[in-house]
């Protein structure tokens, strides 16, 4: 018997998104802040997360209007993550260099999001 997948996960962008998502919470764990800070960690955390949900519930949507819709929302998660990651920085939480390891990573992601986007609209996406 043949086991059925989600379509989402054939996605070159879901599955970079995972895979960030991944690094950003591993990093989190290790992050040298106070608990005081939890909220941030949290924030942090669900922004990243909700890169590849967002990606996945898109594509799970009846429409590629709602598909391109639901890729907005995640390049904007992914904005997200990539400014709390600045605002770590400053706090000195993490490092130069960890930073611009991860949004050089995010940069690609949101490339390959505005290329999936593109590519919807060339196929012809309904209004």
């Amino acid at each position: 018997m043949v086991a059925k997948q989600f379509g989402f996960k054939n996605l070159d962008v879901w599955q970079r998104a995972v895979g960030f998502a991944k690094k950003v919470i591993d990093l989190s764990e290790n992050l040298a802040t106070a608990n005081k800070h939890y909220r941030l960690v949290e924030q942090l955390e669900s922004a990243v997360a909700s890169i590849a949900q967002n990606i996945a519930e898109g594509k799970g949507r009846r429409s590629k209007k709602e598909f391109i819709r639901f890729l907005y929302i995640a390049r904007g998660s992914l904005y997200e993550a990539i400014t709390l990651l600045h605002i770590f920085e400053k706090k000195n939480w993490i490092s130069s260099t960890q930073l611009e390891d991860l949004e050089a990573e995010g940069f690609e992601i949101a490339s390959m999001i505005k290329g999936l986007i593109n590519s919807i609209y060339q196929s012809g996406h309904e209004k």
